[in-house]
């Protein structure tokens, strides 16, 4: 996978927001999880575009205000519950005015909360990573041999 083009992406809204509920990914795309995080705001603060691209969605989405934008590398950030002030094909350039927040985003434990997220086709990623501030995972390189990891634990010499 590509790494996220950190740099080139701003926060959602004005000034760095307080996380009140971070990405949690579920083990399986079928599970419940938390596929984005959430940001403390107040009723009508402008929603801002992270990043340059085009607006791929802004409408309702069960009821709620959703506004997605497509930008370069098959990234894709969503921003709800929005009163969306774009359309769908309108280019954006970071900062840009999205829409407005909407109160009664479910759990959110202020006034009012932004939910954004971020996909990479099919595949949640955490959108604080855009801004260099995603959780690190350490996953190992490659496999290590038996004998070779045995040898360092100390039960073969």
């Amino acid at each position: 996978m590509a790494p996220l083009p950190a740099g080139s992406f701003r926060w959602p809204l004005d000034g760095p927001p307080r996380v009140v509920r971070r990405f949690d990914p579920p083990p399986r795309p079928w599970l419940a999880g938390h596929r984005g995080v959430d940001l403390a705001a107040w009723p009508g603060a402008p929603i801002r575009a992270a990043g340059a691209g085009t607006v791929h969605f802004a409408g309702l989405v069960a009821g709620r205000g959703v506004v997605s934008v497509t930008h370069p590398n098959g990234l894709r950030t969503t921003y709800e519950p929005v009163e969306p002030a774009v359309r769908a094909g309108q280019a954006v350039a970071p900062g840009d005015q999205v829409g407005a927040l909407a109160a009664g985003h479910a759990g959110c434990p202020v006034a009012a909360c932004l939910h954004w997220g971020l996909r990479r086709g099919e595949e949640y990623l955490d959108p604080l990573a855009l801004l260099g501030l995603g959780r690190v995972r350490l996953l190992p390189l490659g496999t290590v041999p038996i004998s070779s990891s045995a040898r360092l634990a100390g039960v073969v010499r």
